[in-house]
């Protein structure tokens, strides 16, 4: 299977387990923010390393990654990343302090980098939960890693293993808003099955290269 090149029942299985998962997000995000929120999946792709790269402003853009190695019996790697404004948005938006900052002269602050692990958490477990409930395949996110640095940096470093392995990632665009927000946040998680993980799930799934 390439999976460069999916069929297009293939990015439906796909984009219907985005969904799943960020309705399941979304229920934990409320009970986080106690506030109504709405997530989106508005789309499902399969990118090369390169094109990852384009996605979250090119390799000298300045970013916030929270990295996961999944667990279990389809391992691979997942990175949530925003930009530092999204990152502080989302930051003030669940605790109610609009002074807290991620860069400070002293350092990150502690409060603002458990946020956003937290979310981290969240948005990973949900989508992996709903992949694993189409597949009955078990997948678990390892703790979370932080990073905030060049996009380069950060991929590069995190990449540079499994990139001997596999040249693509399946990327889940997603949106969190809720009604008291003036403007959603936006943030991409890329999701990196190894080799055979991915040849694992789709065909736990029933989807196979003629369909």
């Amino acid at each position: 299977m390439n999976i460069s090149q999916l069929t297009s029942v293939q990015k439906d299985v796909l984009r219907e387990i985005g969904n799943i998962g960020a309705g399941n997000a979304a229920t934990s995000m409320s009970k986080l923010l106690d506030k109504k929120i709405d997530m989106q999946v508005p789309s499902v792709n399969i990118v090369s390393y390169d094109e990852m790269m384009d996605l979250i402003g090119g390799p000298e853009e300045l970013i916030v990654a929270v990295f996961f190695r999944i667990q279990g019996e389809a391992p691979g790697s997942v990175y949530l990343i925003l930009s530092i404004e999204e990152a502080e948005l989302l930051i003030n938006q669940i605790t109610g302090d609009q002074m807290i900052s991620l860069i400070s002269e002293e350092g990150p602050d502690e409060l603002a980098v458990s946020v956003i692990q937290e979310a981290g958490n969240i948005l990973t477990g949900s989508y992996l939960s709903a992949l694993s409930d189409f597949t009955s395949i078990n997948m678990q996110p390892s703790v979370p890693l932080l990073s905030m640095d060049m996009a380069g940096a950060i991929l590069t470093a995190g990449l540079l293993e499994i990139s001997q392995v596999t040249d693509f990632a399946i990327v889940i665009d997603t949106k969190i808003s809720h009604t008291d927000s003036k403007r959603g946040i936006q943030g991409n998680f890329f999701l990196l099955p190894d080799p055979e993980s991915f040849h694992k799930i789709f065909l736990a799934l029933g989807v196979t290269d003629n369909e």
